[in-house]
Parts: structure tokens; C-alpha cells; sequence
């Protein structure tokens, strides 16, 4: 047999004296097949995330999943998508119907709304594990439960490092969606005694809790759960103000519940305002009511009778203005008290009325969206050239109500609602629209009307689009800890009195302290830059 048969390996001990340069030859071809394969592969990977894996640059959870498309919409033009029903006619104050009413005419504000008392707390119970992603804005958002992670946010998806990670700053908050979280809230109904009892959920027997669960997600980056400890830092001697009507009352007890699980303020508070104060770090929080945010009396003018509320629409309300200078945050919450009886004046002139107008062959000047148009911009150029006030003012955008089938008064009802409303499932409401648009164009113009110097600190808190979404976070039926209230539709099927205006504590309402903090923190850096 000769030695040099290919049968034989070039490995054989046999061939290794006679074919040296053969079995180099042969080796080099190897190697260079190798490298040709090596280059090739890293020249044309199959994903870049997914050879990041490979060579240990990148984690798994990297590999890219195409994201999905979300509409900004945060001033203007909310709910354009052809996915979300509109009813163009429907302009009433407090209710999701079809029925054509005319804006100036809407309802007045369902009981409670003038509520100021706070009652305490109750029980609790155990909440169910589920996991769905509800989107805000136009698109298909997934959906999952159980073991499905394709959703665009889910709790088993998110980095445990964004409950700390701060937003990045030109991250915009508003559009996004939301995710259930088995982590549950900061606090519960048993461990913050300042609750209004209409708003303690849960001490008042609502039998579901999975509202309290659900956590916003903005689109391009993450909002930190709200941390106590480092609000209290970012404001330092400083004062938080809420002021405004009783969803501001609604955000302060958030905003305090929140705060409370870290430290138990003192209560410095009077009649004229509501003060808390945090000793540790001389932070305190105050809450001044407010309903229109503009100055309004009772007496006689021109032809409207004394006893009817009038409203100057071009003069602020004089208590904020005296206060103002003690305050370096401001939160300004109102708009729904523009469905109550008023009278509104400007430039020493009648110029409308809601709910009351004696003439009727006059059409009037300015209705009740017009007049709340006017007020923000009244509002918010005062402030912003007040000469002893150079805070931080927010703006925090038409809180929408789930009177859904009429009005408060009308058989409106949001009983039974558990969870969000899915993606294409949200029913345009024309009065929240109207209310919205009319609200940041009077912002838009105040901030046009001021000095660049206090542009920046006036913020939109734009927070109605996302929160339409939440139609299971009020109080429905569950309004009292009474035993034998009603919680069900009767035989005719009209349902039980219900608050759907207000939020639950814990509930929704918290995600506008988190943003809140969120605004703070961007504030205080942008200022450390600037100097």
C-alpha cells in the first residue's frame, strides 16, 4: 500500500515524513476557511442585538422586536385614529351618549363634587395576578394575559431598573400605555389617614382591586414609581401648592398618601388653606380651593341678580394672587366647575351665562368652554407676572369623567368597569374633547403673552388622553362605607348614584403625583444647568 494513498489521514503517523508541505497546505486551507467564515459572519450578522448575544456585548432581552407606532397627539387633535368611535354631536358635560346637546347647556357637577370632608379608612383584600398592556394613542396595542410577554409593556418585560431610572428628560410623559403591575400600589386605603371617604374604594366595599394595579408607561421612556424620599429632597424648604376645585383636593390626599408612607407630616393647616408640613425636610404641601380660578362674587351687576354666581373672566381670583409668593410648585386643577350656574363678565360687561342667560333671543358672547378657555390664560399670565412668584406652575389638563349611557342625572354610569379600556374600544366624549382644546389653547396663549425668562416654568401636565382610558378607576357606586347602599342597576335597569368624576385612592390619580415629581426633577436639573 503506498503511504501517500488519499485513504490514508493526513493526521496518519505513516505520511507525516513524505508529505510535510501537503499536510501544511491542507491545514492553511482550513484555517483560512475559518477565518473567511469568521469575517463573513460578523460582516452580516443575522441581527445586530442578536449577535450581541452571541459575543457577549448585549443581553438577551436586547434582541429587537419592532416597536409599535404610537400618534403623538398631546396638545391638539387627540383621538384622530380611525380606531376610536366618534360622536361628534355629543357635548355633554358628564356623559358618554349619542344625545345631541348644546354645550352651553350641560349638567351641573354630580354631589360630591363640593365635597371637602375626609373621613378615614377600612378594609383591604388580595388582588388577582394578570397581566394586559392598553395603549394610548392610534395603533393596535397588544394584549396579554397569563404567560404572553409580545406585549409592548408588561410587567414581566419592564427592567426592574425603571421603577428608579429617571425619565430622560425630552422623553415626552403623555403618550404611552398601561400595564398592569403586580407590585400594587405605594400605599393602600389602611395606611394614609387623610382619604376622603368618597375615594377610600376599598373601605367601602368595592369587591375588585386590580385597578389599583395599573401603572402608565410613556412610549419613549420610563416614569419612575413615585419615591417619597427623594420628592422630599428635590423640594427642600420649599412649598408644593394644589390649588383649584375637588380633583385638586383629589390629587393633594394622593400627593400626601404617597408622602406619608416615608413620614408623618404635621398638620399647620386654617381655614383659608390646608397646610402639611414634613419636618425633615421643611417640605410643605397646601392646598387652596379655588372652583373657577378667577375672581367671582355674588351681588348685583347690571341686569344679573344678586345670589347668581358672576365670574370676571379677565381678573384672577385674588386669594392665589395674596398666596402666591409662599409657593414655589403650583398644580392648578379646575374646568368643571364651568357646567355649574355662573355668569360670566369681561371687560365689565356681561358677556354669557351657564345655566342662566334671561334672554334668550340674544345669543350670547361666551359660553361655558369659551369661558374656561379665558380663565387659564387669566390665570396663568397673572402668575407668570407676578413680581414675587417665579415657581414652577403646572397645568394639569381636563380630568375626564365616565358617565357612560347619560349624565350623572341621566342614568350615567361607570359600574362594573375593572380594567381599562382596550385599544380601539375608546368612545370619543366631545365635552372632554371641547373642554381639553379650549383649556391648552388658553395656555398656548399665555405662554405666548409672557417673557421667555418664564415660558419654561409653565408647564402642560397633559394628562386627558391617557386617563380616558381609565373609565375603571372611579368610585361608581362604592361612594360610602353605608352596608345597604345600592350598588347594583335596579329592575328597570337605571344603575345606583355613583361618582365617576373623582378617582380611587389608590388608583390612577397617584400616576399624576409620579409625573408631578417627574416635572419637579426635570426642573431643578434644567436650573442647575442654566446657572
Amino acid at each position: 500500500m503506498a503511504l501517500g494513498s488519499p485513504k490514508v489521514s493526513i493526521f496518519g503517523a505513516a505520511g507525516f515524513p513524505r508529505k510535510v508541505s501537503t499536510i501544511a497546505i491542507a491545514i492553511g486551507g482550513l484555517a483560512s476557511f475559518f477565518v473567511f467564515g469568521l469575517l463573513l459572519r460578523l460582516s452580516y450578522p443575522i441581527g445586530s442585538s442578536v449577535s450581541g448575544v452571541f459575543y457577549g456585548n448585549a443581553a438577551p432581552e436586547q434582541v429587537e422586536v419592532p416597536p409599535l407606532s404610537l400618534t403623538n397627539h398631546t396638545v391638539k387633535g387627540l383621538y384622530t385614529g380611525s380606531d376610536v368611535s366618534v360622536s361628534d354631536q355629543n357635548l355633554t358635560s358628564h356623559s358618554s351618549d349619542d344625545a345631541a346637546v348644546v354645550v352651553s347647556e350641560n349638567v351641573p357637577p354630580p354631589p360630591g363634587f363640593e365635597s371637602d370632608k375626609k373621613p378615614l379608612v377600612d378594609g383591604r383584600e388580595d388582588r388577582d395576578e394578570k397581566k394586559i398592556d392598553v395603549g394610548s394613542g392610534e395603533g393596535e396595542t397588544d394584549v396579554s394575559k397569563g404567560g404572553d410577554t409580545s406585549s409592548v409593556v408588561s410587567a414581566s418585560s419592564r427592567d426592574d431598573d425603571s421603577k428608579t431610572a429617571p425619565a430622560e428628560p425630552e422623553c415626552d410623559l403623555y403618550q404611552g400605555s398601561w400595564f398592569y403591575d403586580p407590585e400594587g400600589p405605594v400605599y393602600t386605603n389602611n395606611t394614609c389617614p387623610v382619604l376622603t371617604q368618597m375615594q377610600n374604594c376599598q373601605g367601602n366595599g368595592r369587591p375588585d382591586k386590580g385597578y389599583e394595579n395599573w401603572r402608565w408607561k410613556p412610549s419613549q421612556c420610563d416614569l419612575p414609581r413615585f419615591d417619597a424620599k427623594k420628592f422630599l429632597e428635590l423640594m427642600r424648604g420649599k412649598t408644593l401648592a394644589f390649588i383649584g376645585d375637588s380633583v385638586a383636593r383629589n390629587q393633594m390626599e394622593s400627593m400626601l398618601c404617597l408622602l406619608w408612607q416615608v413620614e408623618t407630616p404635621v398638620n399647620r393647616g386654617s381655614r383659608k388653606m390646608q397646610r402639611w408640613l414634613f419636618k425633615s425636610s421643611s417640605v410643605m404641601i397646601a392646598r387652596i380651593w379655588s372652583s373657577w380660578l378667577v375672581h367671582q362674587f355674588n351681588e348685583k351687576f347690571d341686569y344679573a341678580p344678586e345670589g347668581v354666581t358672576k365670574l370676571k373672566l379677565d381678573l384672577p381670583d385674588e386669594r392665589i394672587i395674596e398666596a402666591l409668593p409662599k409657593f414655589d410648585v403650583v398644580v392648578l386643577s379646575s374646568g368643571h366647575w364651568f357646567a355649574k350656574q355662573s355668569v360670566y363678565v369681561l371687560n365689565d360687561e356681561i358677556v354669557g351665562g351657564q345655566l342662566w342667560w334671561p334672554d334668550k333671543s340674544k345669543p350670547m358672547k361666551v359660553n361655558n368652554v369659551d369661558a374656561f378657555g379665558i380663565s387659564v390664560e387669566t390665570i396663568l399670565k397673572a402668575m407668570a407676572t407676578h413680581p414675587n412668584y417665579t415657581g414652577l406652575t403646572i397645568v394639569r389638563t381636563w380630568s375626564p369623567d365616565h358617565y357612560e349611557g347619560g349624565a350623572w342625572n341621566t342614568g350615567g354610569s361607570c359600574t362594573g368597569k375593572e380594567e381599562p379600556v382596550l385599544p380601539g374600544k375608546l368612545v370619543k366624549n366631545g365635552f372632554t374633547e371641547i373642554m381639553h382644546e379650549k383649556q391648552a389653547t388658553g395656555f398656548n396663549r399665555a405662554v405666548e403673552g409672557v417673557a421667555d425668562s418664564s415660558k419654561r416654568k409653565l408647564k402642560l401636565m397633559d394628562i386627558t388622553e391617557a386617563f380616558g382610558y381609565r373609565h375603571d378607576g372611579h368610585p361608581g357606586p362604592y361612594r360610602s362605607p353605608d352596608p345597604n347602599k345600592i350598588t347594583k342597576r335596579g329592575p328597570d335597569g337605571r344603575p345606583p348614584p355613583q361618582d365617576c368624576l373623582h378617582w380611587c385612592m389608590p388608583g390612577p390619580v397617584d400616576t399624576w403625583n409620579e409625573m408631578v415629581l417627574e416635572l419637579i426633577r426635570r426642573d431643578v436639573e434644567g436650573s442647575k444647568t442654566s446657572s
